[in-house]
């Protein structure tokens, strides 16, 4: 399974919603994403591509969308 499909099921996973959002789409606008649930998405991401994020990464900015996490994920693997 690619990066972006494995994002997409976990974001799936977080919100409990069979959502399908555009890979520049912003997670946080569309109301996908707050920063409650950006905590738990960054969690779950952690496990499924076995990374770690740090506090300080924890940005709105760096979450946005599916293209900024692929993005991100790749500094990380």
């Amino acid at each position: 399974m690619e990066p972006q499909a494995r994002i997409l099921k976990v974001l799936q996973q977080v919100t409990q919603k069979d959502i399908q959002p555009g890979a520049d789409e912003s997670l946080f606008l569309s109301g996908l994403l707050d920063s409650f649930t950006l905590t738990d998405f960054v969690s779950a991401l952690e496990q499924e591509f076995g990374v770690t994020v740090p506090d300080s990464d924890l940005l709105a900015r760096k979450f946005d969308t599916i293209n900024k996490v692929d993005a991100y994920l790749a500094t990380k693997v």
